[in-house]
C-alpha cells in the first residue's frame, strides 16, 4: 500500500513540468520523506557487506561517512539521499532507516547520482573488457557531442612484513571518452585529439594559452576538449 502511495506521488511529480526536483514543492516533501524507505526497496540490491578489517584504509570515494547526495531516476532528481560510494567493489550504498542497514543501489536502475560538491556519476555499459569496469559507474567530467569520463577505483597492495593488516587500499583512475556508445581509453593527449577529430596543431596554442596540459590536469583538459565547438 505504501509503495502504491509513493508511486502515485511519483506520477504527480512527473506531471509537474516546471518542478523537476522531488521535494522542491513543499506539499510533496512530507510524502517523499515518509515513503523514501519503500522507494529504496524498489531499486536496491541487498545488504552491503562491510569491508575487510584486514585491509588498511577504506574502500570509499572521498569519505566513509554518508553524504547527502542526489539520485536521478527517470529524469527526476531526489535530493538529500544518504550515499557512500565503495570504489573498490564499485558499489553505491545508501541507508535504510527502518532496518538500520547499509543497502546497495543497483546502478542500472538509476540515471546517475550527484555528490554534494557537484561531482556527477552515471552508469555506462559497453566497457566490460576494461579490467576495472566493475558495475559500470563512471564520473562525468564534461560533455558536448562526446562525454569525458574518469573511472575511479581502488585496488589493494599486499604487505610483506608482519602487520595487523594484510594489505592496503591504493586509489587509481583511468580516463575515457564516450562517443556514440563507444569507449575510447585516453592515456595521452594525442588519443583525445584523434577520438574527437580535432586538429592538434591548431588547438595546442589555444590550450597552452589557457595553461592546460594533459599530464598536469587531465580532467580540466578533457573537459575543455569535449566542450570545444570543433569536437565531434
Amino acid at each position: 500500500m505504501r509503495i502504491i502511495l509513493f508511486l502515485a506521488v511519483l506520477v504527480l511529480f512527473k506531471q509537474e513540468v516546471s518542478a523537476q526536483v522531488a521535494g522542491k514543492d513543499l506539499p510533496f516533501l512530507s510524502a517523499y520523506q515518509e515513503e523514501i524507505p519503500y522507494f529504496q526497496e524498489l531499486i536496491t540490491g541487498g545488504q552491503y557487506a562491510a569491508p575487510s578489517a584486514r585491509i588498511k584504509g577504506d574502500p570509499y570515494f572521498i569519505t566513509r561517512q554518508f553524504e547527502a547526495g542526489t539520485l536521478r531516476i527517470n529524469g527526476i532528481s531526489y535530493p538529500q539521499v544518504p550515499l557512500i560510494y565503495d570504489i573498490f567493489r564499485d558499489q553505491l550504498v545508501t541507508f535504510h532507516p527502518i532496518f538500520n542497514q547499509k543497502i546497495l543501489i543497483k546502478p542500472e536502475k538509476i540515471d546517475g547520482f550527484e555528490w554534494s560538491d557537484g561531482k556527477l556519476f552515471r552508469f555506462f555499459s559497453g566497457n566490460e573488457s576494461f579490467l576495472h569496469h566493475g558495475n559500470g559507474i563512471y564520473q562525468v567530467l564534461g560533455q558536448g557531442k562526446s562525454i569525458a569520463l574518469v573511472k575511479r577505483y581502488k585496488t589493494t597492495r599486499s604487505f610483506r612484513d608482519i602487520s595487523r593488516y594484510d594489505a592496503e587500499y591504493v586509489e587509481k583512475k583511468d580516463y575515457f571518452l564516450w562517443k556514440e556508445g563507444t569507449f575510447f581509453p585516453i592515456k595521452k593527449s594525442s588519443q583525445a585529439f584523434t577520438a574527437l577529430q580535432l586538429n592538434a596543431k591548431e588547438l595546442k596554442k589555444e590550450l597552452k594559452s589557457k595553461g592546460l596540459q594533459f599530464n598536469k590536469a587531465p580532467e580540466a583538459y578533457l573537459n575543455y576538449l569535449v566542450a570545444h565547438p570543433d569536437s565531434n
